[in-house]
């Protein structure tokens, strides 16, 4: 197993200098600027009750982490136990019915607070030790079971699978238990009236645009028309370049999804969850003019606890056909450009992050026409 991660800009902390680049702990233990920053752009809203509370509401993503925790207590009892992420501690709560001794309950934004108040009041302060840090700044400790709730928008948005990366290499014993212990990623082809939607959505920005040239002109006296090119751009970007969230159903999916790519936990590089590259796909039976968008989501399963099966696995699915989760599903919308696409749906995906915003990804297609020999057509969304 791999077992490398930091890099020497992380030298001043506690943590070891190792040879594999690991972005996140870069800048988690970078300068205070550096955090301030980050904090602002991906965490602040996760120091607000009412985003716990979304999350907490979530019943499929509840049940599976409860089962999961609750249902192979011979997992936790009697073990030392590090949440990474801890949010507002339900599953430190969990870890410590179920036996733990010791909690570690890890959580960068200041709903470590509130963590310690619901870990007080429902009488497990002797076991759970909430940490407001981030996991990379936590001094050397010894566990022997991770848990967390890591999983963001088509799976890897937010980056926070370096950090559960970090603390397996650093802190959890040798064959120690990582819940969940293994993610999916599909992608499949959908209809969806969100497309026409958003079209008419642009349609309807360009012509409030048009209005604003006008009144600018009579009002004014001035000539804002060479603004127009580059105004569209924006909105095309905006309405129809950026992934959006979608709750799809079932008989939206056209056809059975693809698997992209699949983490094991135990053995997963920090390489491997900075990008999927040139997964391939193909739905044959689905000509590319009947489909409005691509959806993607993921499942995360709870089956090994690192020496052996778990005697009550459990499954958590943010497919179209289980019902709902906050994470919904993402969707990729098809506009069709100039020269049109080609029909198949057989291509390549590849997911890479944006080059200045480590949490924020690109998704990358490549179509290939399976009845000739044209160069593969690209088209790019961000997942922002």
């Amino acid at each position: 197993m791999m077992t490398t991660g930091l890099e020497a800009a992380a030298a001043a902390c506690s943590s070891k200098v190792k040879e594999e680049k690991n972005e996140v702990a870069a800048l988690m233990l970078g300068s205070e600027g550096a955090k301030a920053a980050d904090y602002a752009n991906y965490f602040s809203s996760y120091a607000y009750l009412y985003h716990q509370k979304q999350m907490l509401s979530d019943g499929a993503r509840m049940r599976a982490y409860r089962d999961a925790v609750l249902k192979n207590r011979e997992v936790f009892e009697n073990r030392v136990v590090l949440d990474v992420g801890a949010g507002s501690g339900i599953l430190s709560i969990w870890a410590a019915r179920a036996g733990a001794r010791k909690v570690y309950a890890v959580e960068f934004t200041s709903m470590a607070e509130h963590a310690r108040e619901l870990v007080e009041a429902n009488g497990f302060g002797h076991i759970v030790e909430v940490k407001h840090c981030a996991v990379e700044e936590l001094d050397d400790i010894s566990v022997d079971v991770i848990i967390s709730e890591w999983m963001g928008y088509f799976l890897l948005r937010e980056s926070m699978l370096d950090s559960v990366i970090y603390a397996r290499d650093r802190f959890l014993r040798r064959g120690g238990a990582i819940f969940p212990n293994r993610a999916t990623l599909y992608w499949a082809p959908v209809a969806s009236e969100d497309r026409d939607a958003r079209l008419q959505d642009k349609v309807d920005a360009m012509a409030d645009f048009e209005a604003f040239l006008g009144e600018m002109k009579e009002e004014h006296g001035v000539d804002v028309s060479a603004l127009e090119v580059a105004y569209e751009a924006e909105q095309t970007h905006y309405y129809l370049k950026q992934a959006q969230w979608a709750e799809l159903r079932d008989d939206q999916v056209l056809a059975e999804a693809a698997v992209l790519a699949t983490f094991d936990l135990y053995v997963v590089t920090l390489t491997e969850s900075r990008a999927i590259v040139d997964a391939p796909f193909d739905f044959p039976t689905v000509p590319l003019e009947t489909v409005d968008a691509f959806a993607g989501w993921f499942d995360v399963d709870f089956d090994f606890d690192g020496r052996r099966p778990l005697k009550n696995p459990q499954k958590l699915s943010t497919a179209p056909d289980q019902g709902y989760t906050h994470w919904g599903q993402q969707l990729f919308l098809l506009v069709p450009p100039s020269p049109p696409l080609p029909s198949s749906t057989a291509g390549t995906l590849s997911m890479t992050r944006q080059r200045d915003a480590v949490r924020l990804y690109n998704i990358d297609i490549r179509l290939r026409d399976v009845h000739t020999v044209d160069e593969p057509h690209t088209l790019r969304w961000e997942l922002s």
